[in-house]
């Protein structure tokens, strides 16, 4: 009986000693600290849910993102028929030419850790209407009531409005009031009543708009040529929509941007009766960020967060086997911690002193406390070192990747491989059936 227990309790042993046991402990570890990964996930979507909340209320105070539409001619028309009450309807004429120049002066405003961009445009708009072939259109040019005539111009946000809108037409200015949206783009609009002169089919225009906004200036080309010019101070913007600009300048201090659009470029018409258009697609303009998105690529590092705890705990184990030191599971799990600490580290100081000096603080602290703790447990500076730089070369690498959108993931996919690479021929020549770790319960704190 007790040989059968001496027996049974040598085969226990030799079960815990063995590699492969040690490796299943290790996969295991690595599996648990998932956990631990996930929750720093959930506390980057918080904070970067909490920003976007501040932002939002910053913004609902000044201006939202603004998309302009217009202006649109609209005049309307009589239809008498013998026997039938007359009906009005509505032409609705685009311009034959869209001129708009704008200067974006951008500011930022700040709640608590939280920033917000915000800007003052001053747009100036010029061009002209042209009357269409009536006729083609089944239109009577003495049915037009041209003292009827009002103009509309579409604006996202009614609240960025920062002054008097005031439009001129056919040499005659009026003031712009709150109007009905003549197409679909999901805005508000202001409009002005004109009085036409019945003899002219060309009828020139000038407006100006005084617009607060944030996040994105947009525009619709309404013209049969529409053309944009914007500068700026504001040195990182981002053109966006269905157009890009035809000519654009970034510099250090600032942006100039130019576009022109033809009218076979949108899918909607240049004039049209009473219906309404869908010109959203046809949307395009320039966004003002905030270059460093510590959010996004703190997501970004978090994503990799199983390789670092992976890779390190593989050079852990092939030190444990060359050294023949025992490592126990628990030092494992608290070296994996500090690994995951790094991302709370990083979460934190970022929001007082920016990404990449929080990056550089947060791994340093890391690696020098791995460091320490591994110099204790495995008994000798060396094998220590030898991880800790294992450790920041992956920091600086991924840091690295970090910068880059084009080829981050060709890179980071790249850099995976060399390392895969490097463990198989380090490890080439080990008896991993032969090959045992220390027989001692561990050293320093292992027992």
């Amino acid at each position: 009986m007790n040989n059968g227990e001496g027996g049974f309790s040598r085969f226990i042993k030799a079960v815990i000693n063995s590699l492969t046991f040690r490796l299943v402990i290790i996969g295991v570890l690595i599996l648990v600290m998932l956990y631990p990964v996930s929750m720093v996930r959930e506390l980057i979507d918080e904070r970067a849910e909490r920003q976007e909340s501040v932002v939002d209320e910053i913004t609902s105070k000044w201006g939202g993102a603004q998309t302009i539409v217009g202006p649109i001619l609209t005049v309307p028309y009589e239809i008498r028929r013998r026997g039938e009450p007359s009906e009005i309807h509505y032409l609705h004429l685009l311009p034959e030419i869209l001129s708009i120049t704008g200067d974006v002066r951008p500011t930022i405003r700040y709640r608590g850790l939280y920033e917000a961009v915000l800007f003052n445009a001053e747009l100036k708009l010029s061009g002209s209407f042209l009357m269409p072939d009536l006729e083609a259109l089944g239109i009577e040019r003495k049915s037009l009531q041209w003292s009827r005539a009002t103009t509309t111009f579409g604006v996202s946000d009614l609240l960025g409005v920062a002054d008097t809108v005031l439009m001129s037409v056919d040499g005659v200015e009026s003031s712009m009031d709150p109007g009905e949206p003549i197409v679909d783009d999901g805005g508000a609009a202001v409009s002005s009543k004109h009085e036409l002169n019945p003899k002219s089919s060309e009828f020139p225009f000038e407006m100006s708009v005084d617009l607060n906004g944030s996040r994105w200036l947009g525009f619709i080309p309404v013209g049969k040529i529409t053309t944009v010019s914007v500068q700026s101070s504001w040195a990182d913007p981002s053109f966006a929509g269905a157009f890009l600009p035809s000519e654009r300048n970034i510099s250090d201090g600032g942006f100039t941007a130019r576009w022109q659009v033809l009218h076979v470029n949108r899918d909607f018409p240049q004039c049209w009766i009473g219906d309404r258009y869908d010109v959203a697609d046809s949307e395009f303009g320039l966004k003002l960020f905030i270059p460093v998105a510590a959010y996004q690529k703190s997501m970004r590092m978090a994503k990799y967060a199983v390789l670092f705890i992976g890779f390190t705990f593989a050079a852990l184990f092939l030190c444990e086997v060359i050294r023949k030191k025992r490592v126990h599971p628990f030092q494992y799990l608290l070296i994996g911690l500090a690994l995951v600490v790094f991302y709370t580290l990083l979460i934190s100081i970022s929001e007082h002193i920016g990404f990449g000096k929080a990056y550089a603080v947060s791994s340093a602290a890391t690696v020098l406390m791995v460091i320490c703790y591994a110099r204790t447990v495995l008994g000798r500076k060396g094998p220590a070192l030898v991880l800790g730089t294992l450790l920041g070369f992956l920091y600086g690498y991924l840091y690295v990747v970090l910068q880059l959108e084009t080829y981050s993931l060709v890179l980071g996919s790249g850099g995976l491989f060399v390392i895969l690479a490097g463990a198989m021929f380090l490890t080439r020549k080990i008896n991993w059936y032969s090959t045992r770790t220390g027989q001692q319960e561990g050293v320093s704190g292992n027992s």
